[in-house]
């Protein structure tokens, strides 16, 4: 695999897929203006998972500093996404931790297991539910970006907890955002199919969760993805996921004949999409900080 070093602001021009070895921020600073039409992704979540890398995000001490981090590399991707430009973001949500520096694994999940949780935020209470989706969202909406849509992914498939006190969590957000009160939308290409007619997409998408066996971290489904990637874009526009992982969104997108650039921070997680997109050596570019 080759690597390029660049070290230095100047803009990082594309013509074809790419992906980034680098932290999200870095990168998105040095992608040209309007240059996809459409971000599709999905961010490490706050206090659920250790990546094991320098600079993660998803384990900031506050929740705060998380939400502040994600408005920082949202409002430059807002500057990257072309003007007509959908924006869908899939963000989980979370208990406060009691202020345990740790939580203990679950017998019906072992890999929920962590060595260090953030405090429980100001203002919340042990076993609170922090709404982390809808605060992220009021924060873009300050920011500039329109809400267009809140969808419920619907998971018939979720992963047990072991919970006697409450229901079962089985469902995530997906928030469509977009730059402008205009942009490109392509209702026909989501239809939903309804006996023998057709009807415009609704707001619950019942998707399934879908493992996959190079990744030992959580990946979101096709499924979830496509349909995201037909209504935005056309084929050939560029989609940008900037927090990469296995490249799912990459792939959804070169089977649908678009062209994605995908951002990611962990070299091992470079290398797995890498392989799994089939990605030729000279597509991949590393960013120094």
């Amino acid at each position: 695999m080759r690597k390029l070093k660049v070290g230095n602001p100047e803009k990082l021009v594309f013509s074809d897929s790419v992906i980034f070895e680098g932290d999200a921020l870095t990168v998105l600073r040095r992608l040209p203006d309007r240059s996809v039409q459409s971000i599709v992704t999905s961010p490490p979540y706050w206090g659920l998972r250790d990546y094991s890398i320098p600079d993660q995000l998803g384990l900031e001490g506050t929740l705060a500093q998380y939400v502040n981090a994600l408005r920082s590399i949202f409002t430059e991707a807002r500057r990257v996404l072309r003007d007509d430009g959908i924006f869908w973001l899939n963000i989980g949500d979370g208990y406060t931790s009691g202020n345990r520096g740790w939580r203990a694994p679950d017998k019906k999940n072992p890999a929920r297991a962590m060595s260090v949780r953030p405090d429980t935020p100001d203002g919340l209470k042990p076993k609170d539910l922090i709404g982390i989706p809808w605060r992220l969202a009021f924060a873009l909406q300050e920011d500039g970006w329109y809400l267009r849509a809140d969808i419920i992914w619907n998971k018939p498939n979720a992963m047990p907890e072991s919970v006697k006190d409450r229901p079962t969590r089985s469902h995530e957000y997906l928030f469509m955002l977009t730059k402008d009160v205009r942009y490109y939308y392509d209702r026909a290409a989501i239809l939903e199919v309804v006996g023998f007619g057709k009807r415009n997409r609704r707001t619950v998408w019942n998707i399934q969760t879908q493992a996959f066996s190079g990744a030992h971290f959580a990946t979101f489904p096709p499924a979830l993805v496509e349909p995201c990637i037909l209504a935005a874009t056309k084929p050939g526009d560029f989609v940008l996921d900037p927090f990469f992982g296995s490249g799912t969104a990459g792939l959804v997108a070169q089977h649908l004949g678009r062209r994605y650039v995908g951002i990611e921070l962990k070299p091992e997680y470079v290398v797995l999409a890498a392989e799994r997109l089939e990605a030729d050596e000279r597509s991949i570019v590393r960013v120094a900080a």
